[in-house]
């Protein structure tokens, strides 16, 4: 009921827009109340359902035999008024968008509601039925065993029970109303563990999802890319210092080489010197 009173919430707001522009085009000089009504409410629901008069919309069909303008000769006469042609192109493109939205989108929308309550509904069945299961054997576990009118047995023997030989009653004892501090403690235990079984089934499944899936893989995709970008600008530093080292090294090869022929310069240009030992060298016979 939720779901076809928000269809029609929408569907009257689109109703009532379209047959009020409509009136305004088609009959501005409408007076009858009764008529601006019917033309607002029952023509656009009418048109819902494939009923278009044609007569009243187009104009290659629309007849001024029998109609006036003026107000005096509406009241006097019953005329209808002459429907306006000037604005008829609007009132077709109008129509058009009105019946796309009242006839498809919408229903495809009311369709897609029920769709979405019914597996909401079909999926939480089985916990409504086992509650309700529950109920009722609690319910008829209470009465006697036997049917009436053998039921006044039944009544019998619980008054001769109970009064008489003050034997406590054994149902009592069958269904577990209070729990104990122990087995209220293992219950809030056992809801825990059950709700982190839950929620780690839940991320599993998300997590295996289509969507997810691709999620993961277009982030991986994300980080290889920025691995490659960041390896291509290491690339290019180590190219960068390479060349450095490259320049450097031809440069002190340059410098060293230079050294070596100013030294060279240098010795060939400047006279012997003699040392004690090549003295005595010359000196001996």
């Amino acid at each position: 009921m939720k779901d076809v009173f928000f269809f029609l919430f929408f569907l009257g707001i689109w109703l009532v827009a379209y047959g009020v522009t409509t009136q305004g085009l088609l009959h501005p000089g409408e007076a009858r109340l009764s008529w601006i009504f019917r033309r607002v409410f029952y023509r656009p629901y009418l048109q819902i359902f494939g009923q278009i008069p044609l007569n009243e919309i187009d104009a290659a069909f629309i007849s001024t035999v029998n109609c006036t303008n003026d107000p005096i000769s509406m009241v006097m006469d019953d005329l209808p008024p002459c429907i306006n042609t000037y604005a008829n192109w609007l009132v077709i493109v109008l129509l058009v968008v009105f019946l796309l939205v009242a006839n498809i989108l919408l229903v495809n929308l009311l369709i897609a509601m029920f769709s979405y309550t019914f597996s909401k509904v079909q999926g939480n069945s089985d916990i409504y039925w086992k509650f309700q299961r529950y109920n009722l054997i609690v319910e008829y576990h209470k009465y006697p065993a036997l049917a009436p009118p053998f039921i006044i047995l039944s009544h019998i023997n619980l008054i001769i029970k109970r009064n008489i030989r003050k034997v406590s009653s054994v149902k009592r004892k069958h269904f577990m109303m209070d729990l104990s501090k122990l087995a209220s403690s293992k219950l809030m235990t056992w809801e825990m563990v059950q709700k982190e079984n839950y929620l780690v089934n839940r991320e599993k499944l998300n997590r295996e999802r289509d969507g997810e899936r691709l999620k993961r893989t277009g982030q991986k995709v994300d980080n290889i890319l920025k691995y490659m970008t960041d390896i291509r600008e290491h690339e290019r530093r180590l190219r960068i210092l390479e060349e450095e080292v490259d320049y450097c090294t031809n440069a002190l090869t340059w410098l060293v080489e230079s050294l070596d022929q100013s030294d060279l310069i240098k010795s060939s240009r400047s006279p012997p010197r003699y040392t004690g030992s090549s003295i005595r060298k010359e000196i001996k016979p």
